[in-house]
């Protein structure tokens, strides 16, 4: 039972950064979900399914506070939506190796922008 808490309290925590800074959760959750027993490849997709709801409930309440421009959002969604189909079907192929090396490249950049 503690660990199913211990499931919520991360889960929430995912979903608090995600909103907050809108995304980065996945990369909390996927070392979490490989610590909870998941394999690589599982872990990335779990990931992005709970991010899902995660952002369109995050989304909504910035979309109806004014806070994200439909000019801009369309766009951009429509995008993200195609990179993630392509990313969803490509990750099946890859090694475990690459993806791990391509996940640790994204934390490495991401950290980087967000210090430069």
């Amino acid at each position: 039972m503690a660990q199913k808490w211990q499931m919520w309290a991360k889960g929430g925590a995912v979903g608090a950064v995600n909103g907050l800074l809108g995304g980065g959760g996945g990369m909390l959750a996927v070392p979490l979900l490989e610590r909870a027993g998941l394999q690589t490849r599982q872990a990335h997709a779990t990931a992005i399914a709970v991010i899902l709801p995660t952002s369109l409930a995050s989304g909504a309440v910035y979309a109806l506070g004014g806070l994200a421009p439909l000019p801009v959002l369309l766009p951009v969604a429509l995008g993200v939506t195609a990179g993630g189909f392509l990313g969803a079907r490509l990750l099946p192929r890859l090694s475990v190796r690459v993806v791990d090396f391509l996940f640790g490249l994204l934390m490495l950049a991401a950290g980087a922008g967000m210090l430069l």
